[in-house]
């Protein structure tokens, strides 16, 4: 998302770039719009997901959890597959446009096999399908629109990019919970339904303004080259390899802290499930503190909040959220009645860390990336998701067949390894910079 530095292509020489030029590009505008409606359909079906599981499947709260992050596993498992075919047959665009069809035919299964098992598994699977698909082309496409000579725009439109994001998301969290309980679990999935199959088409209407940047098999890079980027594709996973445990935590909002806040009270319409829009309305509220106020006031007090540091406070700011999470459970496990209000208190500390670490690793990932590699590098980014949701699911289990720690206990084991991954992500951070090269924006 929101990125704050300016970034560059490395890859480029200074004297080869041309001067600015400060007009967008006009395709931008159906990139955003797929981009809004995609979310929108994302976000609407995962939010009414772990009560379905739990309540209409019969599943119960440890195997909806444990059925949810496999779920996110293969989400953010699959753009590894997205970006190979992206970057090495497909190019960007016919990726986008083709893996985009098993997107609204898996939103279909969840609506028209509603309630039933095998439906449930065929659609997530084509969702996880599509949605993982095209993750790492999107983002990756929008850069691609931009010439040289309007680089430095693309912070400002990743910002945008961010925003249509949680635009998307935050309509989805208030939106389809309302639906679900007017007209029933097969309109809370189709609707979602609807609005892929308008991504696709807003998608498919700039078609004939695009940048296309050609797929690898129409190139033949020099072996030295290959060599090379070997080496900074090993650098970045360095990097990226902590923020595993980051969203190990943060993937959990749509999932125990919707279990913790089935048992607190809603407040009008706010309750476990539509109390998911906090985190993207925070988002979009934290998202220009930090660019145009915290950020200008540490440069000006000679602290430059590069990426990498931007990571590091994200990291620590998660561990924070669910230790909040956990003083509120432990209340509640002394039987305490707690309003859901309470949630907003550990969204509050959460979503400012994911501004910094969620939005900067996009920028980490395209401005480090090499050109002819940028798909493959923004999925192994999604890849750290993925390996966040596959620790959920793996500890949940182990812990309802052996730990069994119950409650408060759950949130401050959370806590605690995350300080551990944060220390260990500072110290990686130290290690890149000391081996990166001299002028990349880190």
């Amino acid at each position: 998302m929101l990125l704050i530095l300016p970034m560059t292509d490395v890859d480029t020489p200074p004297s080869a770039r041309e001067p600015q030029d400060n007009r967008y590009p006009s395709q931008i505008k159906y990139i955003i719009g797929n981009e809004i409606c995609e979310r929108f359909s994302y976000y609407g079906m995962l939010g009414i997901l772990e009560l379905y599981l739990a309540h209409r499947m019969k599943m119960g709260g440890d195997k909806a959890t444990t059925v949810q992050h496999l779920f996110g596993t293969a989400v953010y498992f699959l753009p590894l597959v997205g970006g190979w075919l992206a970057d090495r047959w497909l190019g960007r665009y016919w990726t986008i446009l083709s893996i985009s069809l098993f997107y609204c035919l898996g939103h279909a299964t969840l609506a028209v096999f509603e309630g039933n098992l095998t439906g449930l598994y065929v659609g997530l699977g084509l969702i996880a399908i599509g949605a993982g698909g095209i993750k790492p082309c999107v983002s990756a496409f929008v850069g691609d629109q931009f010439k040289p000579s309007q680089h430095h725009l693309l912070t400002k439109i990743y910002g945008w990019f961010y925003f249509a994001i949680n635009l998307g998301s935050a309509a989805a969290f208030f939106i389809i919970p309302q639906v679900h309980i007017h007209w029933g679990y097969a309109w809370a999935f189709g609707v979602p339904g609807i609005a892929m199959g308008l991504a696709t088409f807003i998608f498919w209407l700039g078609r004939k303004q695009y940048v296309r940047q050609p797929p690898e098999s129409q190139r033949a890079p020099a072996p030295e080259k290959k060599a090379a980027d070997r080496k900074t594709l090993l650098r970045i996973a360095m990097v990226f390899l902590p923020t595993s445990m980051f969203w190990m935590l943060y993937n959990q909002t749509s999932s125990t802290w919707v279990l913790q806040g089935s048992a607190m009270k809603p407040f009008y319409v706010l309750n476990a499930e539509t109390i998911q829009v906090a985190g993207a309305v925070l988002v979009m509220i934290w998202a220009p503190i930090l660019t145009l106020v915290l950020y200008p006031m540490a440069e000006r007090r000679g602290w430059r909040p590069t990426a990498l540091r931007r990571m590091t406070v994200g990291m620590f700011l998660a561990a924070a959220s669910f230790a909040v999470s956990g003083l509120v459970q432990a209340r509640m496990d002394h039987g305490q009645s707690m309003s859901i209000l309470w949630q907003l208190v550990s969204y509050g500390v959460l979503e400012p860390g994911e501004v910094l670490l969620s939005a900067t690793s996009l920028e980490f990932a395209f401005a480090q990336a090499p050109v002819r590699l940028k798909s493959i590098v923004m999925s192994m980014y999604l890849m750290t998701i993925a390996a966040g949701h596959f620790l959920v699911a793996v500890l949940t289990q182990l812990n309802q067949h052996y730990v069994k720690a119950t409650g408060a206990t759950q949130f401050y084991f959370y806590a605690v390894v995350m300080i551990a991954a944060s220390f260990i992500f500072a110290f990686f951070a130290w290690v890149y910079r000391k081996t990166a090269p001299v002028g990349a924006p880190l």
